[in-house]
């Protein structure tokens, strides 16, 4: 997959399937299931590190996790997200940890939250040769100064500022922009309005693609349902019973087996 053949899939009609990953096992597994697009997403601040918010993680600790799904992925499309603190400070500080993660990592692209007011940096990326797939709406990185994880652009202001950055990103070049909990109608409104891809989570079915948090759609994470959110499995009773019965087995002395040991 190259972000040339996904802007042709958004010609073509045919839409794009994105799911994050954070390591080799999982991502070779979802990969050979046919996904278009693997993201490293600073999500695993959450999901693999246990902190309650994304700002923690480092430029290090994703180039770490990054490079096992990088091994992972046959097919799909590698993006990486840029954590906190990664790009916001200056425009030189962006490029050179953008460079810094494409080049020790291995992945094929970065993404970056924000619209105008990170456009400096996007736009010295890409002219360099650094792919960028942008991220409006709900943008994690900024919980603290939302002050929580609600539904964005409800009002016209923030609509119109949001499609205005979208057509911003889009001139910029980035490849692709991430939609995430946004009502439909502007996720729409976005889709048809730029050229390149829009891939929504919580943004309505009118996008090009949809992205899911892998743990989430697994039903790995038990804790965390939003209305966006569809369980294609359910991962997590089936590990529990799993490791009971392990448990149980080696407390009875029925495992290992006679046919099981040397």
């Amino acid at each position: 997959m190259t972000t040339a053949k996904l802007r042709q899939m958004k010609a073509n009609g045919e839409k794009i399937a994105m799911l994050t990953s954070y390591d080799f096992t999982l991502a070779s597994l979802v990969d050979e299931a046919g996904i278009d697009m693997l993201l490293v997403g600073d999500s695993a601040s959450n999901v693999v590190c246990g902190n309650q918010y994304t700002l923690p993680i480092t430029v290090d600790e994703m180039i770490f996790l990054t490079k096992g799904v990088v091994r992972a992925a046959q097919h799909a499309l590698v993006v990486c997200d840029m954590p906190f603190g990664s790009y916001q400070v200056s425009e030189e500080e962006g490029v050179r940890n953008a460079i810094k993660i494409l080049k020790e990592s291995g992945c094929d692209a970065v993404k970056i939250e924000g619209g105008e007011e990170v456009l400096p940096a996007i736009r010295h990326m890409i002219q360099i040769g650094v792919p960028v797939m942008g991220h409006l709406g709900l943008t994690p990185q900024s919980v603290n100064q939302f002050g929580g994880y609600g539904l964005r652009a409800k009002e016209e202001s923030e609509a119109e500022k949001l499609l205005h950055d979208a057509k911003l990103l889009d001139e910029a070049g980035c490849f692709a922009i991430t939609l995430e909990k946004i009502p439909a109608a502007l996720a729409a409104r976005v889709t048809k309005s730029v050229s390149c891809p829009v891939i929504g989570i919580g943004a309505g079915n009118q996008c090009d693609g949809q992205v899911l948090v892998l743990h989430d759609m697994l039903g790995l994470n038990q804790g965390f349902k939003p209305k966006f959110l569809r369980h294609f499995a359910n991962l997590g009773e089936a590990v529990k019973n799993a490791v009971s019965e392990y448990v149980s087995a080696v407390k009875d002395s029925s495992f290992p087996s006679a046919e099981e040991s040397y």
